[in-house]
């Protein structure tokens, strides 16, 4: 009986072993995008040891007569008149965000690919939870076209590019 016991008991940590590494591979992955790319790789690059959202969003907007804005929060609120001909979205990011940082660096790396009539506004995930609350974000990596008003136009996840983003506003 005791041999049979131990038999149990050691199948039961194999179990519970197994429904652990599960429920920790779903955890590690939460962080994914909807859209799946060629290079999934980036999905395992270490975070940045940053913990200032700062650190990793523009300081200001850019301002060319080929680009359109990539801005932060701030720069946003402080005149958001400059952008009422433009379409408007929220980036819901976070530094820690893999999928974000693969975004952020498309982005970033070719400023020109973002249209003219495009503003792109960078929102902290972590510290915004009133924006959070008010468009109904529950993961990063969420973009939200809005307009004039503030009022959600369109929200998905999972775009990478310039590109990714204009297709998907209205």
């Amino acid at each position: 009986m005791k041999n049979d016991h131990d038999i149990s008991s050691k199948r039961i940590l194999v179990v519970r072993s197994v429904c652990f590494t599960m429920i920790l591979s779903i955890v590690a992955g939460a962080c994914s995008s909807s859209t799946t790319t060629s290079d999934q790789s980036d999905e395992t690059e270490q975070v940045s040891e940053s913990t200032n959202p700062a650190d990793s969003m523009p300081s200001s907007s850019v301002d060319t007569t080929s680009a359109g804005a990539y801005i932060t929060l701030a720069d946003f609120q402080a005149s958001q008149e400059t952008y009422s001909e433009s379409k408007v979205v929220l980036f819901f990011t976070a530094t820690w965000c893999s999928t974000c940082k693969k975004a952020r660096s498309n982005l970033e790396s070719d400023l020109s690919a973002i249209p003219s009539d495009l503003t792109i506004v960078l929102v902290d995930f972590d510290s915004e939870t009133d924006l959070k609350r008010q468009y109904g974000i529950t993961v990063q990596h969420t973009f939200v076209q809005i307009d004039t008003d503030g009022s959600e136009l369109a929200k998905w996840s999972g775009s990478l590019t310039a590109q990714e983003i204009v297709e998907n506003t209205i």
